[in-house]
This record gives structure tokens, sequence and C-alpha cells, in this order.
């Protein structure tokens, strides 16, 4: 089957069918429109020799497009209620493989037992940072992620220094992010509030900090935002609990004015903080 000869899946129909509704509480949004879903998988740029995990599958619409695609599609659903109409859906594709669980509390790496595998993925805002940083720690870590997220929230994982946040550094230390698509509301059902965006993180192989100084990283850039509104100076002493002179002397050794805010901040900045303070 060629991914232009999939059929439309009628999300409501189908939920009706078996006596659901979408769940506000785990922020399901089903993506349904049949352009859109080839948006995701292309975006994913899936080689036939490929596996891919998907996280949060839902009715399985997208699914299909990933197993036409792959060579092996591992399919990670929270919602014990979906998983009938997902396996039934998914039924024709042989190489498609349905785990129930949450995927926060798996590790990948046993999932897939592959090198080098994409993540594909249609989830909600709450837990977009979680489940992209729990992917980007595991062993083996994908190559590529591919996700549909709220497009304000793309274009903060996007930033550069000047509007950097803690969400932007904490995946641009582990890979390049890039907005390759965006999604309208409509393509969804329920349709959420806002626009989608199709977000690819290409993972680098190692991350932008060495691995014995990304708990250091994390402290820093927590205390860093946690008031923004302040001055490095002022809010690295408060997160780190040390004087306002002290914050200041590591400031000034990593060639960093401490009156700047953390939202002006680079990783190779964060970096040379990150010497000092380990």
């Amino acid at each position: 089957m060629r991914i232009d000869e999939i059929p439309p899946l009628d999300a409501s129909a189908l939920l009706k069918r078996y006596g659901l509704r979408a769940d506000k509480r785990l922020g399901q949004n089903f993506l349904q429109e049949p352009s859109a879903l080839e948006t995701v998988a292309s975006a994913a740029q899936i080689k036939p020799t490929d596996t891919v995990l998907e996280i949060g599958p839902g009715l399985g619409s997208l699914t299909r497009y990933l197993a036409v695609l792959a060579r092996r599609v591992v399919a990670v659903e929270l919602d014990a209620d979906l998983i009938p109409p997902l396996r039934a859906i998914a039924s024709p594709y042989e190489n498609v493989h349905i785990v129930h669980g949450d995927i926060l509390e798996l590790d990948p790496g046993e999932l897939i037992h592959d090198a080098d595998y994409l993540v594909v993925a249609n989830i909600p805002y709450y837990i977009t940072s979680a489940i992209i940083r729990h992917l980007l720690e595991s062993r083996p870590k994908p190559s590529r992620i591919a996700l549909t997220v709220q497009k304000e929230v793309a274009g903060r994982i996007c930033a550069e220094p000047g509007e950097m946040s803690l969400l932007a550094l904490s995946v641009q230390v582990y890979g390049k992010p890039r907005i390759a698509a965006r999604i309208p509301a409509g393509a969804f059902f329920p349709a959420p509030k806002v626009d989608s965006a199709v977000l690819t993180i290409d993972v680098y192989p190692s991350p932008l900090i060495e691995p014995e100084l990304l708990d250091a990283f994390f402290k820093l850039i927590k205390a860093g935002f946690s008031q923004k509104r302040k001055t490095l100076r002022n809010s690295l002493s408060s997160g780190l609990h040390i004087p306002p002179a002290k914050a200041a002397e590591l400031l000034t050794k990593a060639e960093i004015d401490p009156m700047r805010r953390a939202e002006t901040l680079s990783i190779e900045e964060w970096q040379r903080l990150c010497a000092l303070v380990k």
C-alpha cells in the first residue's frame, strides 16, 4: 500500500462505535486530516529500514502512515480504552507492535533495541518537556524526533539567545530543533483552541554539554530562569542559595556580565559557567 492509498479515518465515528469520548484530562486531540498526517510522516524522514517509536497513537490514524513507510512501528498508548480500536485499525499492518503503558515509565531502549530509531508523537503540551528529556536521555537515543505540539511551544523550543527559555535550552543541548510545518486546529478531533506545528529535533551524537556537566547545567538553568525578570546575579544567588557577590564573581569568571538576564545566554555561555560550579 502507498501512503496516498490509506483511507481517511473518522475519529468521531470511531469513538462512538466503541462508546468512547476524547479525554480532556489526557489532552486527547486526534489528528485525522489526511494531508496533515502525511505532513507529520514526511517530516520524520522515515526510510524503509527504520524503526519508529510512536508515542500516543490514539486511534491509529498516524500509525498507518508510519507502518507503510517504516520497517517496524512500536506504538505506546497510555489510555487502556483506546487499545481495542487501535488494535482494530492497526490490524492490517503486521509490522505494528502495540504497547499499553506510560512512556515516561518505560525505557525506550528496551522497547526498540535498535540504534538510530525515530520517534513520532502527537502529544499534549503539559508533558512535552518531560517526554523530550526522557527520550533524549535514553540509551540508545533516537536519531530524530518529530512531534506535533502547540505552535507557540514549537516557537519557544526553537528560540535563539535573547528569547531563550528553560524549555529551549533543555532541548537544544541535545539536538537541533526546527519547525517543519504548521497544522491548523481543524485537522484534529476535537479541534484544540490553537494551531499546532510539526517540530523535528535532529539529535546530536553527544550533548553540547559534557555528560559530567549535565547535572550542573540543568541546576544552573533552573536557577537562572527561576526569577526571569531579575539579573543573573540575583537569580543565581537566589536559585543556588549563594551570596549575590559570589554569583557575580562566578559570572565574571565565565566572561558573562552579571547584569544580563538568563534568556540572553547561549548554550556555550552556560557551558563556561557549568565548568566553574560543577
